[in-house]
């Protein structure tokens, strides 16, 4: 045989185990904060979209774990056990999750966390949430002339809520006139939540300038309350871009801009990064942030959303 016809047959060779060796994306498992949240519906359509661009027959299986650390450990054992190659997971405790991770690690499958940080995990996708809470908050303190009592609307303990609280703190700081009311109370990422929450505020606080919640269901929870208690002068900044708060931004009333994220975008991209660290190719950067888009009341017609 000559040399050259060697030559081709290693490659053919290589090329066979290569082949060979690559892994199917067959099944995909998704534990999300609430799939009742058009966030995390946004994110899902991504994701399965994604997945089948790389195998029309993936199956995925979406659940919800209401922010219970219980709950989503025993959605990650029931993936393993049902055989997906991959999971997506939005954790409900970014440092507890960390041992039904690597279960799952353990069993072959490769975990990308979503939306939050999460212990042990193969990669992170997740959007620059320090930022969002930063625009968001600094175009409220823009709106409010610059000095003024502000509320920041928390959420569950996870570390995009954490970060956007933060964001909003370091814009907060820079002006002296601006006073922070309360920025430890949880509005569930939930509209009830956020109404809930911000009743009580308007019944303990008789002056309030500004508030800034971390996502935009509080925000409309919230907007309810101050129209059923007929409060006026109060000016309201969120995080997410939901079609809820594109709604609300277009109408008359209190919302005034949402540091928009890009929940599809997330999803597709957690799935590809999955896929290829499945495959022996690791991302340059353990950590994928994507950059928020402020949305106001002067720029919403032009967003597309969604």
């Amino acid at each position: 045989m000559t040399i050259k016809a060697l030559f081709l047959a290693g490659m053919t060779a290589v090329l066979t185990v290569n082949a060979a060796s690559a892994k199917d994306l067959r099944s995909i498992g998704l534990t999300l904060g609430s799939l009742g949240n058009p966030y995390f519906l946004a994110l899902v359509d991504g994701a399965t979209k994604q997945a089948k661009t790389i195998n029309p027959a993936v199956k995925v299986n979406a659940v919800s774990s209401e922010y219970d650390l219980g709950k989503q450990s025993s959605q990650i054992d029931n993936f393993i056990a049902s055989g997906v190659d991959l999971i997506l997971v939005a954790a409900a405790d970014p440092k507890a999750i960390g041992s039904a991770v690597q279960r799952a690690q353990a069993a072959g499958v490769t975990v990308i966390a979503v939306d939050v940080e999460a212990d042990k995990v193969d990669a992170t996708v997740q959007t620059d949430n320090k930022q969002a809470g930063a625009i968001s908050c600094d175009y409220l303190v823009s709106k409010i002339g610059g000095k003024g009592n502000v509320i920041i609307e928390s959420g569950p303990p996870t570390s995009s809520v954490l970060q956007r609280v933060e964001g909003c703190k370091m814009a907060l700081a820079a002006y002296p006139d601006i006073k922070i009311l309360s920025d430890n109370q949880n509005g569930k990422v939930s509209r009830e939540g956020g109404k809930d929450v911000m009743l009580s505020y308007l019944t303990r606080f008789p002056n309030i300038q500004g508030v800034f919640t971390i996502a935009d269901p509080q925000a409309i929870g919230s907007i309810l309350a101050i129209k059923q208690l007929s409060r006026s002068g109060i000016l309201v900044t969120s995080v997410d871009g939901s079609p809820d708060a594109v709604e609300a931004m277009r109408s008359d009333t209190p919302l005034q801009a949402s540091a928009a994220q890009d929940p599809a975008g997330l999803g597709w991209r957690a799935v590809q990064i999955g896929y290829d660290i499945m495959n022996g190719k690791k991302p340059e950067n353990r950590v994928t942030q994507l950059p928020p888009i402020l949305v106001t009341r002067d720029n919403v017609n032009g967003y597309k959303g969604w």
